[in-house]
């Protein structure tokens, strides 16, 4: 895994007053959060947080917070608070953790590949489930969980249990939980599919306009 650091610096004035001078100054306000402690107002460069946005998920990213005089602090990001209007981040909270306890967090399931009962048989796929539980020490926490889904088939499933999980990284949902599924057609899709064919053969409907009567026989049928 790769080590990401941020310089913070111990924030002296708080307050919702201070704010604004301090995002002027280049700074955004944070919080730092640990077991049975409160939490402790800090300071981190703007431009340096957003350049650690652009480069990586920070999901479950393990961030290294680096205060002058004091050791470093591993944490895990636990909220980014963005502006509605604008979407730059205003606010940033931080949970420390401790090295050697081992996490339970939540990490994105991806599915890799076409299936084959999608691209051959007319299925289609569902993705039932889009993350899964796991534990691990902060060191293995996984960025994503890939899965290679081309080798599904029509009614088949892939579950939690079939998964390949990293070293270190233990599953704690529940085991028969579905991933993936190519589901056959629906009866409904393939009657829609089946009248958009015949629609496509049918013919157009050639409209013929009526003729109007010469003028002459209109007035005689007049003087009748």
């Amino acid at each position: 895994m790769e080590k990401m650091f941020l310089n913070v610096e111990v924030r002296a004035e708080i307050g919702r007053s201070k704010v604004k001078a301090l995002r002027d100054k280049g700074f955004i306000p944070a919080v730092i959060y640990g077991e049975g402690k409160e939490g402790r107002s800090v300071q981190v460069s703007m431009r340096q947080l957003f350049d650690l946005v652009h480069k990586h998920r920070l999901e479950n990213a393990l961030v290294t917070l680096k205060i002058e005089g004091e050791a470093e602090k591993p944490c895990l990001i636990k909220d980014i608070q963005l502006d509605p209007l604008h979407e730059d981040i205003i606010h940033v909270d931080f949970n420390s953790i401790s090295m050697d306890k081992k996490l339970r967090l939540n990490v994105p399931i991806i599915g890799n590949g076409e299936p084959a009962g999608v691209k051959q048989e007319g299925g289609s796929l569902e993705h039932i489930l889009w993350e899964i539980e796991v534990e691990c020490l902060p060191t293995d926490i996984p960025e994503k969980i890939e899965v290679d889904i081309s080798g599904l088939k029509l009614g088949e499933s892939i579950h939690v249990k079939d998964l390949n999980l990293p070293s270190g990284v233990k599953a704690l949902t529940e085991p028969e939980s579905v991933l993936f599924t190519v589901a056959a057609p629906t009866v409904q899709a393939a009657e829609e599919e089946a009248a958009a064919e015949g629609e496509a053969k049918a013919e157009p409907e050639v409209i013929k306009e009526k003729k109007e009567a010469p003028a002459e026989e209109s007035k005689d049928k007049e003087k009748k």
